[in-house]
């Protein structure tokens, strides 16, 4: 008789969570996935595909109104909110659909239930079955967090919501300044709606590009929506159907919905973390593991978002893959966690990699700054008034490229293929001997030749 149920039981049937149950079932590992709520996790059911689907949708206003600079007549358009929300439930179903097929294909078992720990090795779920397994790995992901109780915070709905209202919001208020705020920012006023972004900070997009956090701001409120920086929500009151939303500065907004995303917060409540031994990390609140995702018990894993590490998808599916390649398949193989490609869907699109201009001039002597910010082709003849911005961070002695900020139409797909550069640590002599693609707005990251700026750290006495 096995020792074990199972060699592996994997606690959420997310990306990260599915990558690695696949990954170990193809290496002969006996697997189960336990998922309470959907297969695909929140980045499939109510994250970055469906939120993607939405920025596409949104961007259909503005591409028929530039139509007419190129010579289009079309008539009066309309759209639908509930046609946009049936429709991305169909693809979300359809996709769901493949995640656990992919699974179930490799011999795994999936349990549509909850799992909560027992022990270092034994698992209940909530059907009342018990699992006993040689590895635990836990990827149970993050949540939305509203941050501090305050008046009418019933009220509030997150992202979760957002993808699910029974009607598109004449005026909405969002509170946050990082990705989730700013990309439905984006989404609800390109469907229409009258949008107002509250954030503490003094400007949005903290620990992004001091210029990116500029351009994207201004690019924003040339579309019409309203930044207040400095400032927080906090009450909420509810009229009706109406809402008033009143702010630290005295002010106060009259919508019909009220967003909070703040942040997200991991998701280790109720796991019986406590009576398996694992330990939280105080610094961040998720779980603490070290550079192989082990956790505090020798035999129990974490990965992703549910570690509070970098919370990206691609991320926790390196991680989920890795965290295979080294218990199941014998390669020994640790994430490298340094220079992440990142994008903000918000509008305009963010792209990023490597270090700020701030954070290469503190861990470097001498930086060079290539900066470039200009009108895209299709605005000379759709006459919209928006600029794009590149920008290079340079390491003044090497010459090695440390960091690439780009801002406008495709940033994403630029930056993904960029960032191989930059993780192979190429140099701007190697950037500039690259032929550049014209005409096309990635050609200027080939094109800037003099420095827009120098930076010089005089060596301490």
């Amino acid at each position: 008789m096995a020792e074990f149920d199972v060699d592996l039981f994997v606690i959420g049937g997310g990306s990260g969570g599915v990558r690695a149950a696949r990954i170990a079932a193809g290496y002969g590992a006996k697997v189960m996935v336990a998922e309470e709520y959907r297969m695909g996790g929140t980045c499939v059911i109510r994250g970055c595909v469906p939120k993607k689907l939405f920025v596409i949708g949104s961007h259909v206003k503005h591409e028929i109104e530039d139509a007419a600079g190129f010579g289009w007549t079309i008539p009066s358009a309309t759209f639908d909110w509930s046609t946009l929300v049936a429709n991305k439930d169909k693809e979300i179903a359809r996709l769901e659909g493949i995640y656990a097929a992919n699974v179930e294909k490799t011999g795994a078992r999936i349990a549509k239930t909850r799992a909560v720990l027992e022990g270092a090795h034994t698992l209940r779920l909530m059907t009342g079955e018990n699992v006993t397994a040689k590895y635990i790995l836990i990827a149970t992901g993050g949540a939305p967090n509203h941050g501090r109780e305050i008046p009418g915070i019933e009220h509030v709905i997150s992202s979760n919501e957002a993808f699910h209202l029974p009607e598109l919001p004449k005026r909405i208020v969002i509170q946050g300044g990082g990705y989730i705020a700013l990309e439905f920012a984006g989404i609800f006023a390109g469907f229409g709606s009258d949008v107002t972004v509250i954030y503490r900070g003094d400007n949005i997009l903290r620990g992004f590009d001091e210029d990116v956090r500029k351009h994207v701001r201004a690019e924003m409120e040339k579309q019409g929506i309203t930044i207040i920086t400095g400032c927080t929500i906090d009450r909420v009151e509810k009229h009706g159907h109406e809402f008033t939303t009143h702010l630290s500065s005295g002010s106060s907004i009259a919508s019909d919905k009220v967003m909070f995303a703040i942040g997200r917060h991991p998701n280790v409540a109720n796991l019986g973390l406590e009576k398996a031994g694992v330990a939280i990390n105080p610094a961040n609140g998720g779980i603490a593991v070290d550079s192989w995702s082990k956790t505090s018990v020798d035999n129990i894993y974490a990965i992703g978002d549910v570690t509070h590490r970098i919370n990206l998808t691609p991320v926790a599916i390196r991680e989920g893959h890795a965290f295979a390649d080294t218990v199941f398949g014998k390669r020994p193989v640790q994430v490298d966690h340094a220079t992440i490609p990142t994008a903000v869907f918000s509008q305009p699109e963010v792209g990023t990699v490597g270090l700020t201009e701030a954070e290469a001039c503190a861990a470097f002597s001498h930086v060079d700054i290539y900066k470039t910010d200009f009108r895209p082709i299709k605005t000379t003849m759709s006459g919209r008034d928006t600029r794009v911005l590149m920008k290079l961070v340079v390491d003044g002695t090497t010459d090695r490229v440390l960091g690439c900020h780009i801002v406008g139409d495709a940033a994403a797909e630029i930056v993904q293929a960029v960032a191989i550069a930059v993780k192979m640590k190429a140099t701007k002599a190697e950037f500039d001997a690259t032929i550049a693609v014209h005409p096309s707005a990635a050609e200027e990251l080939v094109t800037m030749r003099t420095p827009t700026a120098r930076h010089v750290r005089q060596a301490a006495e």
